[in-house]
């Protein structure tokens, strides 16, 4: 329960897990004709395809009484899916990631506990692309770019360390449950409909907002937004509130990630 020892471990393995994560980054990639190419690709097919049917088919506005264009529409919804991917990249590998490496646990001097973190790396890889395809389309087609950008690293704070935390848990239970991945996969296909990514938390009836505050990654997105698009300051407070619960939720899922590991062997 020491938050010292955890970010000094993570520090003195931070070599392993820049490792980890490249190879885990470029092994999606591996054999393929175009290679690390698809990383962009992928996020702007998804772009055209979220954009044309949510703006497109369903005629859907941002707001009620926004004149918002189905470019502006698509940008709003893309960045939304980025900063929720990082979550739910992350979430739906952690169950199986101590399974799929049973050679490293019988290791006693690896560090299982940087797998979920260097899976967390990557997924942050994957956002870094589609934000660079993100912020220059905002530019061209709005010719502006968010005085507040720059904030944008610490709306991430509270996501990466709430992501984590989570996924040291999952990790470890998925050990010793091995069905806990199958409505893991749900759990996150539900928090994507409902987190805010296609829809701002105004849009929903006041008894129902208050409500939606609860999910951490909400707010997130709504900040996210904000920080990244429209040039607004983000929420001081539910920022502060934010970083210190997620900060909390970290040190627990890697307390209790230490705890159980000593047990992986026994159960692999």
């Amino acid at each position: 329960m020491n938050p010292s020892r955890l970010l000094r471990n993570l520090y003195n393995h931070r070599n392993l897990i820049r490792q980890f994560a490249w190879r885990d980054f470029i092994g999606r990639y591996k054999g393929s004709y175009l290679g690390v190419v698809w990383s962009f690709v992928t996020p702007l097919m998804m772009l055209a395809v979220y954009g044309f049917v949510f703006s497109v088919v369903f005629k859907a506005k941002w707001t009620q009484n926004s004149d918002t264009s189905q470019i502006d529409f698509a940008l709003i919804l893309f960045c939304g899916m980025t900063v929720f991917n990082i979550f739910g990249e992350t979430i739906n590998r952690a169950p199986g990631l101590i399974l799929g490496h049973p050679n490293y646990v019988k290791k006693v001097v690896f560090p299982l506990e940087i797998l979920p973190v260097a899976a967390l790396v990557t997924s942050l890889l994957n956002a870094g692309i589609s934000l660079a395809i993100l912020v220059p389309a905002n530019m061209a087609f709005n010719f502006t770019i968010s005085k507040t950008i720059f904030l944008f690293p610490l709306i991430l704070v509270p996501l990466i360390a709430f992501t984590i935390g989570l996924a040291w848990f999952l990790a470890s239970i998925g050990v010793f449950i091995r069905d806990i991945g199958q409505p893991v996969g749900v759990m996150v296909t539900i928090l994507f409909f409902m987190s805010g990514v296609f829809f701002p938390l105004s849009a929903l009836p006041e008894n129902y907002r208050f409500l939606m505050k609860f999910n951490p990654l909400t707010m997130v997105l709504e900040e996210s937004r904000r920080t990244l698009m429209w040039g607004e300051l983000p929420d001081w407070t539910w920022l502060v509130i934010a970083t210190v619960l997620s900060c909390v939720v970290m040190q627990l899922g890697y307390t209790w990630f230490m705890r159980t590991k000593r047990a992986f062997a026994d159960v692999i």
